[in-house]
């Protein structure tokens, strides 16, 4: 069970970058799914699984993408505390929830990353000379609008998707 289970969290890992890497990015607006194998890991083994897959993943489409930079840990803090909040709620849960709080959860980790990520792009564009209230805040409404319609997508998919994990891991 140990080998699959870290063959899998690789699998997530990896996943994780390549769906960073393939995302829509429009400077201030960046359509990803690089969040969904955090959640995957955090419901399936729980919050340290999900850390290291959100963690591994992140840091290494952001090194591909943009090298190390000053800014670096906090784009990849977001999937880290993502995968800590939402490993932890499952865990309390004994990892067997009903799709009403796997919906709760799952769109709390959502926010959380949104969140997080518009204070690191506030920070980041401090950091390097190109703040703008307009590019910070100015795409909030359409954001938070696909923040909310990746956690439905993530929420209407996640029960399959855990079940048929659960017959591999077996």
């Amino acid at each position: 069970m140990q080998t699959k289970r870290l063959s899998f969290n690789a699998v997530l890992a990896a996943m994780c970058a390549v769906l960073g890497a393939v995302s829509l990015d429009f400077g201030n607006l960046k359509l990803t799914f690089e969040s969904f194998p955090v959640i995957i890991a955090a419901l399936l083994f729980g919050p340290v699984d999900a850390m290291l897959v959100g963690g591994i993943g992140t840091f290494l489409y952001q090194v591909l993408r943009y090298g190390i930079t000053v800014t670096t840990p906090l784009w990849i803090l977001p999937y880290i505390l993502c995968g800590l909040v939402v490993g932890l709620y499952a865990k309390k849960h004994r990892f067997n929830m009903d799709k009403i709080q796997l919906g709760i959860i799952i769109f709390a980790g959502s926010i959380l990353i949104f969140l997080l990520n518009t204070f690191v792009l506030y920070v980041d564009s401090k950091v390097y000379g190109y703040y703008s209230f307009v590019y910070i805040f100015g795409t909030i409404v359409p954001r938070t609008v696909i923040c909310l319609a990746k956690a439905a997508v993530f929420t209407a998919v996640m029960p399959m998707l855990l079940e048929a994990a659960g017959k591999v891991l077996k």
